[in-house]
Parts: C-alpha cells; structure tokens; sequence
C-alpha cells in the first residue's frame, strides 16, 4: 500500500475513471443529443506519458466543456524547478489529474472549475480545489456551492474554512482589483496520510459532478437576453486573463512538456473587453 508504484497506479485509475464519469453525467445533461470528442496525445518521449481530453462544444447547455487527464513524467527545467516542491535537487517528476472548465451557453448559469492532482517529486501530495464564476449574481447558487464543499471537507476532517480562504486568495485578479468569481475550495501540498488524502479527493471529484447537476438544473430552462450574454461574454474575459497570468495549472503543464491545445482548452469559446 506504501508503495510508490502502487499509489501511481491507482490514483491514474481512479482518475481515469472519474473523467468518464464526469463525461457521462454531461452527456446526459445534454440529452445525449450532443457528445465529446476524443483525443489522445502523448509527450514527444512517449515514455514519459501524455493524456486524454474529451471536448464538447456547441451544446444546449455547454457552449464548450473540456474535460482533461493526464499522466505524465519527466525532468523539470531548472528555473522551475525551486517552484515545485521536492524538485529542488534533480527535478524529476510523476503527476497525474484531472482537470474540468465548463462554459456554459445560458450567461444565466456559472462557469465551472474543477481540478484534482497528484504529484510525485521527491515528495509526494495531492492538490486540487472547484471554484465558480457566475457572470449574474445569485446568492442562493453561492450557498448550494459552498455547502456542498463545507460538507465534503467537513466529513474528511478537511479545514474548509482554510480552503476557501486559500481559493479566495488565489482566483484573483490584482491588475484588477477583483475577484475571478465566488470561489470555492483550494488545497494544495497535501502531504500527511496518503489514504485519507486520496479519500478526500476521490469524494470531491464526485460532490463535482453532483454541485454541477444541481447548478444546471437550477437555470437550465432559465431565458436570457442579448444584454445577459455581452455581461458574460465581459465577464469571461476576467476568466481568460486569470488562466493566461496567473493559473498555476496552465504553468505547470507548458512546463511539464503537456499538451498545449489540452493545457489551453479550458478558454472559453468567445470573450470580449471593453
């Protein structure tokens, strides 16, 4: 069980797993009448892994959905490497995840995020966190948010109150002054009791496909106008300026030899600034 291979394998499978079900679950949001396409890739040393990536766009409720996995290995480069914890000395890695950003073709719904990892170094922790970015304020959709994480924290003896401070502090815009959305939950460097951790995030990846239901559901049939659209269109360029200058993930994979169409899929199909 203590063992580094095994953890490897079994946390790649449960991921794999999860990434089906999260395609799944959006499927049947969209009545099955719209489904991801597939794409495999694999990094230029094809022993050092490469990933999937199912993407959905056009929907009736997804303008575009991707939903990510990968499991990769390598060396970091050197002027990364004092970011990474554990890669200070030789900078070798193994890291795998999965990564979910969900635009939604109603302005009315939120934008969502979820991403869950685990990261072998000379150390080894899981990281992750889900966060939403509503482009129409709701204060009902915040509490069903984030009671459905208080609640998973909660019940793995997770410091949720750390955690939302965290992904408070995190998905922010300094140039701007201003927060991405209403947040959520983010953890990282979870070091201490691999089972518990792996508990935690095999739980999370599942309240994810539940809070996702239980927002589209909400707004599904909800009417907008051309005015709610350009408000979200406005509001999804904050989202694109966040993934491009600050987004630890986005940083991590161009650093780590990933996919960069997969690494940049989590921007929305259109933007606008004013």
């Amino acid at each position: 069980m203590n063992s580094p291979d095994y953890k490897k394998k079994i946390v790649d499978s449960w991921f794999s797993y999860l990434q089906i079900q999260i395609c799944k679950s959006f499927e049947i949001l969209e009545k099955n009448k719209s489904k991801f396409s597939k794409r495999d890739w694999f990094k230029k040393n094809t022993k050092e892994g490469g990933g999937t990536s199912y993407l959905l766009t056009n929907g009736k409720i997804f303008d575009k959905v991707g939903v990510n996995k990968s499991t990769v290995s390598g060396t970091f480069p050197k002027k990364f490497r004092n970011s990474i914890l554990g890669a200070e000395n030789h900078g070798k890695y193994w890291a795998s995840g999965v990564s979910v950003v969900a635009h939604m073709k109603n302005p009315k719904m939120p934008a969502i995020h979820f991403n869950t990892r685990f990261i072998v170094t000379s150390k080894e922790w899981f990281g992750g966190g889900m966060d939403v970015t509503p482009s129409h304020e709701d204060k009902k959709e915040s509490q069903i948010v984030h009671d459905a994480l208080k609640k998973i924290c909660l019940q793995n003896k997770k410091n949720y109150k750390k955690y939302k401070e965290w992904c408070d502090e995190y998905f922010y815009l300094p140039h701007r002054k201003e927060a991405r959305g209403i947040g959520g939950i983010f953890f990282d460097y979870e070091t201490k009791d691999w089972i518990k951790n792996f508990k935690f995030v095999r739980e999370l990846g599942l309240a994810f496909i539940d809070i996702s239901n239980k927002l589209i559901h909400r707004k599904q049939k909800l009417k907008y106008s051309k005015k709610d659209k350009e408000k979200q269109l406005l509001k999804r360029g904050r989202y694109v300026e966040f993934n491009l200058l600050y987004d630890r993930g986005t940083k991590f994979g161009l650093n780590s030899g990933g996919n960069t169409d997969s690494i940049l899929m989590s921007l929305p199909p259109e933007a606008k600034w004013k």
